[in-house]
């Protein structure tokens, strides 16, 4: 592709910058339903419970999210079409399966009440949740293969064209079950659920014709692909993110054994929203990498070089508002929060202000390892920072007595940089292989 052979920062950033911008609408949709729902009744107990919620479909789906990377790496002709095709529809059945079965009511329960000790009328609310999010994992499974099969043929601007759709249904209906009258939760995993459903299917319409190409296309590169092959390249890459996502119900379970229980299961989803904004703009880098990287390898100093400029932008911005005034005109004006909440949230997003420029490096190191076909190290890593999370949060709630939300957004930036420290040598290991 002469695009590769020629590759400029400018070429970069406007292959990344559709992929960027349909990260930033994504992570838009959180802090936009928060908005809603702090403005309904009951907004503590209503924010907590759609955190719940959330974060149980977020595991759910977790084994199907790198499906995207899988697709732009993987999917070269027919033959790679069809298996990994395949391969989608059996994931997407198996994380549904699972979410039915979690959301049998003595199932949940045990896990939700006895288990994490969440309120039980916090527990009632994320039940119904999370039954309105049962079609999201097959939506997002579905509509990141596809993503994936548009990057690699350079049509990145039709995967922001698809966020769009996505983020018009999540304005309108969220609207619309705002002044239907109904709780705050089921407000925002409604509008949620009907914009990725709404997305996957305009994304599968934006990708048809070049699937006609591509089914007519002989497989030279991954023509003796088959399942087993695929479940190797894919299997760290799944427990990369169960683990990563799976996080989730452990900071559950220890706010809710800390002080003030409540209202840092509501303050969270709004701070780790406004974070996402930023972190995704590391994460829209990964697939650019993969995909620019070159047959030689020889783009691989003008991708440095690009993610370090873009480590340090997300750092200064967030910082801007972790900082400033701008965060009480964020949490008060825009997410709603009343000021006993607000006061909440300022040390957790200060604290937290790195976490965007550690998302860029671990996706840049992630990148690397997958371009290389060394995915198992990938996986190891979120191990360790599931690993990290979990004991700095044991430390500062039952030992230090700290907040929950503070001491969540400690455990959080600790993990993610021990999972990046964890990954240099075999990233060091990759480049000198590739002698760059």
């Amino acid at each position: 592709m002469d695009f590769i052979e020629k590759l400029t920062y400018r070429k970069i950033f406007i292959f990344w910058g559709p992929l960027a911008l349909t990260w930033l609408m994504m992570a838009f949709e959180q802090p936009f339903l928060i908005a809603f729902i702090a403005r309904l009744g009951e907004a503590k107990v209503n924010l907590a419970a759609f955190g719940i919620a959330g974060s149980f479909a977020m595991i759910i789906e977790a084994p199907i999210i790198m499906l995207m990377s899988a697709s732009t790496a993987l999917v070269t002709g027919r033959h790679s079409y069809k298996k990994l095709k395949h391969f989608t529809d059996i994931l997407n059945a198996g994380v549904t399966g699972v979410q039915l079965v979690m959301l049998i009511p003595p199932v949940f329960n045990f896990i939700v009440i006895r288990l994490m000790g969440v309120p039980e009328d916090v527990a009632r609310i994320a039940h119904i949740a999370l039954l309105i999010f049962l079609p999201w994992a097959a939506s997002i499974g579905y509509r990141r293969f596809y993503q994936g099969i548009l990057i690699r043929n350079n049509l990145t601007r039709r995967v922001t064209y698809g966020t769009m759709v996505r983020l018009s249904v999540i304005i309108i209906a969220g609207l619309i079950l705002y002044r239907s009258g109904i709780k705050g939760a089921y407000v925002g995993a409604g509008a949620m659920s009907m914009a990725v459903l709404a997305e996957a299917i305009a994304t599968r319409l934006m990708v048809s014709a070049t699937l006609k190409g591509l089914l007519q296309k002989e497989d030279t590169e991954n023509g003796h692909i088959g399942l087993r092959s695929i479940t190797r390249f894919y299997y760290p890459l799944a427990i990369t993110s169960i683990l990563s996502l799976g996080v989730h119900p452990f900071v559950t379970f220890f706010m809710g054994r800390s002080s003030m229980p409540v209202e840092s299961l509501a303050v969270l989803p709004v701070v780790g929203s406004l974070v996402f904004i930023f972190r995704s703009l590391g994460l829209s880098y990964q697939e650019v990498n993969i995909a620019l990287i070159g047959k030689e390898k020889q783009n691989y100093r003008l991708l440095r070089n690009f993610a370090i400029y873009l480590g340090i932008a997300v750092t200064v911005l967030i910082s801007l508002i972790a900082f400033t005034p701008l965060a009480d005109l964020w949490f008060i004006n825009v997410s709603g929060l009343t000021a006993e909440l607000a006061d909440l949230s300022y040390l957790p997003l200060q604290i937290m202000v790195l976490l965007p420029v550690l998302t860029v490096l671990l996706n840049f190191q992630r990148s690397l390892l997958v371009v290389n076909g060394t995915t198992g190290p990938i996986s190891k890593a979120t191990a360790v920072e599931l690993l990290t999370i979990i004991i700095v949060l044991l430390v500062c709630v039952v030992f230090l007595d700290l907040t929950g939300v503070v001491a969540a957004s400690i455990a959080f930036v600790t993990g993610k940089g021990l999972s990046t420290l964890y990954l240099l040598p075999w990233q060091n290991s990759v480049l000198k292989r590739w002698k760059v």
